[in-house]
């Protein structure tokens, strides 16, 4: 890109910025700095993911141990760790998979893959029960995009400006975040539409929030209507793609999920959910999608389906979706293999073995009351929201104007890093916190009281032992 023009902040932290390079001069050194240096030098360099920021060696239930033997509560796990890292139920199932079948040739089926498709149907939103599997959630969008083609007979979508559907061509054109689909990286699919998605706290709109959530008396839900408007414009739309709960973490108004859908039904496009973070749980319920009672005609998910361990995502589909015909939406090399779906299926028993959707409900509702009184208690928490284990916190200068607190989130994460917390930040001052499934109240408090004392640091000018 020309000049010093970097792209708005979004899926991720800096990995760029001189907080970070300050982080790493007095925490890495020696064997890390060592395998950090042979990695810079094998790997292509991008935003987010290189330079690396730490080498980690041992993953365990909610901990990551680093190289030099420090351990975080691991607060982000890529949202792949729902049954919390190694799950020795599952690694006994991979094992035993392996010594059995460790592969099947794409033109074969196996037990394991039908048994997965068999599961996923029973527990996927009505009607569910026409799939196919893929190795990644970006994958498995572009299978997604593909059906919607063919059943409708048009190509253009709606999607969402700040959203994130995956890094190939297909899921970075409906995606809507600058880093992954501007710059050196276009031209991308045609007819891929943007509008500006649902953003209480900070109404692309322009209309006020009530406490973070909308005063819908005023607004009329806007967002919504919007969409109807341009499916009704546009006339020839396939799709509508969405995460029904945004991982920044934005949760939607009341009612707007069954107005996108309704107005989907309007004007024959189909809707499409993108549940790869937030599917198996991850919002106290097993799809997100089921907080607001709407079904898509199709629902992307990966991510957690593989336990943190085997990489396998999926596109399930209404059954009247079944049109490629004599062409192939998919035929990937280990698109049925029995490995990687015998880690699914089993991810999904001990998800409901151990009833751990429940707990990610119960959990994340101890959490977000403790956060609402931390907001009460920080000036610099504009907003506290989530559903579940999706959590955030959005940071800012002022709590009238919302202008984003991005140089302190970023001193903040650092901080709790320092202090044995991993997460993420988002949109440059949202503090983003996934946990898995697994976690227990006393470790969520815990979490928290690290994320308030570095709050608390920062307000007070950052002077208690500085480490920024």
């Amino acid at each position: 890109m020309k000049g010093d023009a970097r792209p708005l902040a979004s899926e991720g932290d800096v990995n760029h910025s001189p907080r970070r390079a300050g982080w790493a001069a007095r925490n890495i050194a020696g064997e890390t700095r060592a395998l950090l240096d042979r990695d810079a030098r094998h790997f292509l360099h991008q935003s987010v993911s290189s330079p690396c920021l730490n080498a980690i060696r041992r993953a365990e239930g909610i901990w990551i141990e680093d190289v030099a033997g420090r351990r975080y509560m691991d607060f982000h796990g890529n949202n792949v760790h729902h049954i919390g890292y190694g799950h020795p139920r599952l690694k006994a199932a991979i094992a035993a998979q392996m010594d059995e079948l460790p592969f099947a040739p794409r033109r074969f089926t196996c037990e394991p893959a039908v048994l997965l498709a068999e599961k996923l149907a029973a527990i996927a939103p009505g009607g569910l029960s026409k799939m196919l599997f893929t190795t990644g959630g970006s994958d498995a969008v572009e299978v997604a995009l593909k059906v919607a083609r063919a059943a409708t007979g048009r190509f253009k979508t709606i999607s969402f400006w700040d959203s994130f559907h995956g890094a190939g061509f297909g899921a970075a054109s409906v995606g809507g975040e600058q880093l992954f689909r501007s710059g050196p990286i276009g031209p991308l699919l045609a007819g891929t539409e943007h509008v500006a998605p649902f953003a209480c706290y900070r109404c692309p709109y322009g209309y006020p929030d009530r406490d973070g959530a909308p005063d819908l008396g005023l607004c009329h839900m806007t967002c919504a209507n919007y969409l109807r408007y341009v499916l009704e414009r546009e006339g020839d739309v396939a799709a509508v793609i969405a995460e029904p709960a945004r991982a920044v973490p934005y949760l939607p108004p009341p009612g707007y999920w069954r107005a996108v859908r309704d107005a989907c039904d309007a004007h024959g496009a189909l809707l499409i959910f993108d549940e790869i973070p937030t599917g198996l749980g991850k919002t106290g319920r097993m799809f997100a999608c089921d907080h607001d009672e709407v079904t898509p005609d199709i629902l992307v998910m990966g991510k957690a389906l593989g336990g943190g361990i085997l990489p396998i995502a999926a596109a399930l589909c209404r059954e009247d979706l079944d049109v490629a015909g004599a062409y192939a939406f998919g035929h990937y090399t280990h698109e049925k293999n029995p490995v990687t779906a015998r880690a699914a299926l089993t991810t999904i028993e001990i998800i409901e073995d151990e009833e751990l959707v429940e707990n990610a409900r119960r959990v994340g509702a101890f959490a977000l009351e403790r956060l609402l009184g931390m907001k009460a208690r920080h000036a610099q928490i504009g907003d506290v929201r989530g559903r579940g284990l999706l959590l955030g916190i959005d940071l800012v200068e002022d709590r009238e104007t919302k202008a984003p607190a991005t140089d302190t989130a970023e001193a903040v994460l650092y901080r709790c890093l320092d202090a044995g917390l991993n997460f993420k930040t988002t949109m440059g001052n949202v503090l983003t916190l996934t946990p898995p499934l697994i976690v227990t109240e006393a470790q969520m408090a815990a979490a928290l009281d690290i994320i308030e004392a570095a709050i608390a640091t920062e307000e007070r000018g950052g002077s208690s032992g500085s480490r920024s």
